[in-house]
């Protein structure tokens, strides 16, 4: 996957905006005004940093030894790094919606029935 197909997948998503609130190279995404990916434009290989369930966080990072790795800058517990031209796609974008659904699982109610309503 390349940062142009990881774009496209993260703004299909409900509630999606996306900026360049640190500087003009990192992208992020937000649901509803919270982060769950940040993408590097300039980084080679290309990469996107990923919430995580802690536990799974591990899991991952054993499984694909130095493809995924604690969250670059980010919180090693609860973020991970994906270099997406060494993972499967369907893996990517599994990932791209457990950071989604984790997110927006700690939303408020009033939240939650704001991401309801958009189409």
């Amino acid at each position: 996957m390349n940062v142009e197909e990881l774009r496209e997948y993260c703004i299909a998503k409900k509630g999606i905006t996306e900026e360049f609130p640190f500087d003009e190279h990192t992208l992020v995404f937000k649901v509803m005004g919270k982060m769950f990916a940040l993408c590097s434009l300039e980084r080679k290989p290309p990469q996107v940093n990923l919430k995580c369930n802690p536990e799974r966080a591990i899991e991952l990072r054993e499984t694909y030894d130095g493809d995924i790795i604690a969250g670059y800058h980010m919180s090693k517990v609860h973020w991970n790094t994906l270099f997406l031209d060494q993972l499967p796609r369907d893996l990517i974008k599994e990932l791209i919606d457990h950071s989604y659904e984790l997110v927006v699982s700690k939303f408020t109610k009033k939240l939650k029935a704001q991401l309801d309503t958009l189409s």
